[in-house]
């Protein structure tokens, strides 16, 4: 099989943008502050929600929805942040 190298730097150049990142796409930075402000909304509108049902500004039905909301937050929040430090202490057990 002949391999020109002149052909394989074209063809390499021709699949190289595919690989470049989109702009605008901000990566898993910008997403994971998407995330977290997701969350922080999330826990805000329940705060809310439960302070009208304390002053009986809110049904019980909408205090149990910002409840379960937040819940599944915390136990999401809680989910990622224990993958990011088995994920962390499977790199320091790495050998260099």
């Amino acid at each position: 099989m002949d391999i020109k190298p002149l052909s394989a730097v074209q063809k390499y150049a021709a699949a190289r943008p595919a690989t470049e990142a989109k702009p605008g796409a901000g990566g898993p930075g910008e997403a994971l502050g998407d995330v977290a402000r997701d969350f922080a909304a999330t826990l805000r509108e329940s705060e809310a929600t439960a302070k009208a049902a304390m002053t009986g500004e809110a049904d019980p039905h909408a205090l149990v929805q910002a409840l379960a909301q937040t819940e599944l937050a915390v136990e999401t929040a809680v989910t990622v942040r224990n993958k990011v430090v088995e994920a962390y202490q499977e790199i320091l057990r790495m050998p260099v």
